[in-house]
């Protein structure tokens, strides 16, 4: 007789549904992950880049000129 294995593994004990969510859970992690990765595609740019220049190419706010009494 042949012995079912992983997915057709019938088994309830609290040791397989373990086994079987952490299996399920690895497969998720992994295809969402490549699912990430094709979203961004090839030529997409990180959109903070520009923000760090344009904050630094701004001068700080000159101090007020109205005399100190």
């Amino acid at each position: 007789m042949v012995r079912a294995v992983g997915k057709h593994d019938s088994r309830n004990s609290m040791k397989m549904k373990r086994r079987k969510a952490q299996v399920k859970k690895k497969a998720r992690l992994k295809r969402q992950a490549a699912e990430r990765k094709a979203a961004a595609g090839p030529g997409t740019k990180k959109a903070s880049t520009p923000k760090k220049k344009a904050a630094a190419a701004t001068p700080p706010p000159a101090p007020s000129a109205a005399p100190a009494d």
